[in-house]
């Protein structure tokens, strides 16, 4: 059967100058990963490929690199591993990661620059750049520190500003030094390819402002909006750095934020060679929905450059169909930053809250930053565990499997004449694959979360109100309908907690089903179950206690 609804979701390319951390998960990779599975369970007529990579040239990894005393490549080797294996072990499952610095992207970018450059779409332009005269090297993006035009802060860099998230350019910094030894920098000529972004204003005025006007997050509409009434004006795409893609004059190399975008595209080339798949049947067919996740720094990127960019190639490229932008998740109430090396380290959790994957996970999503900056810190995590997880999910879970073993032998029992109330909660808990769906799907994943564990709750009041331990005449009918809830939570799991998912339908003995394929009866009389399983653990005070020192 042919897929009536194709996707490509694609989560923003991580830097590959640091460990993952969970701001970059809450952000970014746990949604993707939400809305892929739940693609994925929700019906036979969609096909869906889930594309990642390591952004692994620019600024950040030059400077990592002297940080570390290595040369970049041994800095992209490092990261680029230790965020695939995080990835992995955290569950968030990728079709393909690849990599900026692999061949086939270094192809692909030099062809969109040679095809814009062929076309007369770059043009040539000499003029004066920040140069750091005792390094002997010019000073792009983040080699260049000041105070912000827009805040004040001083906390700026040639590309962004730290503190109020505004992207700049060198020329706009106030008082600028060279971050490389701290001396101030002289203008020097040097000459760049620019691409005329304000040639396509009305192209994206019409895309953005009136096609995507009532179906893009408020976010992202709005800081797309504000860059179209500023007016768009050239943008360099090439730089003065050594490590990067070369073009064909020494010393210049293809500006980051040009080629990076274009990773989406070789990364599911890659894809497609390996599974010997057509790529052109996703990015160049007008029915697939390409779905970006990114944080709100990247917005400009993935709403103005990477949209312009396919526009001028004009070789059939999909445009994106929503670009998903969360805020900041905040460590105690401070940014997370990989360069002051403030953050929660993801191969560090791992490491230390074994098989908790699904604790962490659960966090991240009901603290998800979707409207606003979040906030996470040790004590909301314990909370969150021990009064959520462990005491509504675990106890549900646990009370059914103890009642069923206890009066049924493990055995789901045939059930006797159901009452009116068995009736309204077999018809109430059908609904939950649709309602989740939906939320999922218009990436409201905090309500879908609260939805998933409105089931449990559900569970618990029906045991306490039924009793089955004191209504031996309706016991079968009862421990019948707990089976049915318990089997609902198993088959809706996965999106939100995966390995907690896992452990469910091996207590439950069930294989996963589509959504729209789940029965009345999900679980039928006569059916054994497996052996208990512990879903969580309780998160101690002295354990909290640990993470706080780390942190201090």
């Amino acid at each position: 059967m042919k897929p009536l609804n194709k996707y490509i979701v694609t989560a923003a390319f991580p830097y590959s100058n640091g460990p993952i951390h969970i701001g970059h998960l809450a952000g970014v990779y746990v949604p993707a990963d939400i809305f892929v599975r739940c693609l994925k369970r929700k019906n036979n007529k969609i096909k869906v490929i889930f594309i990642c990579g390591a952004d692994e040239h620019g600024v950040p990894i030059t400077m990592q690199a002297k940080k570390e005393n290595k040369i970049p490549k041994e800095i992209v080797n490092k990261y680029y591993l230790m965020m695939k294996n995080c990835f992995h072990h955290f569950g968030i499952r990728f079709d393909n990661f690849s990599r900026t610095s692999a061949k086939i992207h270094h192809k692909l970018a030099i062809s969109f620059f040679k095809e814009f450059s062929n076309k007369n779409i770059l043009f040539e332009q000499v003029s004066e750049q920040y140069y750091d005269s005792v390094a002997q090297q010019f000073l792009p993006d983040r080699y260049l520190s000041g105070t912000c035009p827009l805040c004040k802060s001083s906390i700026a860099y040639g590309d962004q500003c730290e503190n109020c998230g505004s992207t700049l350019s060198s020329e706009e910094l106030i008082n600028p030094i060279s971050t490389i030894n701290g001396s101030i920098p002289i203008l020097k000529k040097t000459k760049h390819w620019y691409l005329p972004l304000n040639k396509y204003q009305k192209f994206l005025e019409k895309w953005i402002l009136k096609e995507h006007k009532n179906d893009w997050k408020v976010n992202v509409y709005g800081q797309a909006k504000s860059w179209l009434h500023q007016g768009l004006t050239p943008r360099a795409i090439t730089r003065d750095l050594n490590w990067g893609i070369p073009i064909k004059y020494s010393g210049k190399v293809l500006y980051v934020w040009f080629e990076a975008v274009l990773g989406y595209i070789s990364s599911t080339i890659e894809w497609a060679q390996r599974n010997r798949q057509d790529w052109k049947s996703y990015w160049k067919d007008d029915k697939t929905k390409l779905i970006q996740f990114i944080g709100k720094d990247n917005i400009v990127f993935h709403c103005i450059i990477f949209p312009i960019i396919l526009k001028a190639y004009n070789k059939g490229y999909i445009l994106p169909y929503q670009v998903v932008a969360n805020e900041f998740m905040n460590l105690d109430k401070k940014k997370i930053s990989t360069s002051k090396g403030w953050g929660i380290w993801i191969h560090e959790y791992l490491k230390e809250f074994p098989n908790q994957q699904d604790t962490l996970r659960y966090v991240l999503i009901s603290k998800m930053p979707e409207n606003k900056d979040s906030n996470f810190n040790w004590k909301d995590f314990q909370t969150k565990n021990n009064m959520e997880l462990v005491a509504i999910l675990g106890n549900f879970v646990h009370r059914s499997i103890t009642l069923i073993q206890k009066y049924s032998n493990g055995i789901v029992p045939t059930p006797g004449c159901l009452s009116c109330f068995d009736k309204k909660i077999l018809k109430t808990i059908q609904q939950y694959p649709k309602n989740i769906s939906q939320l999922i799907e218009t990436f409201k994943f905090r309500d879908a979360l609260g939805c998933f564990m409105d089931l449990a709750r559900i569970g618990n009041k029906y045991l306490t109100k039924e009793a089955p331990w004191k209504n031996t005449k309706r016991l079968n009918s009862i421990l019948y309908i707990d089976m049915q809830i318990l089997g609902m939570l198993s088959q809706l799991s996965e999106p939100f907690l995966p390995y907690t998912s896992e452990k469910l339908f091996k207590i439950m003995r069930l294989k996963s089903c589509l959504w729209n394929q789940i029965q009345e009866e999900i679980v039928s009389p006569g059916h054994r179950l497996g052996k208990p399983l512990i879903l969580f653990q309780k998160i101690t005070n002295d354990c909290v206690k640990k993470q706080l020192k780390k942190l201090n």
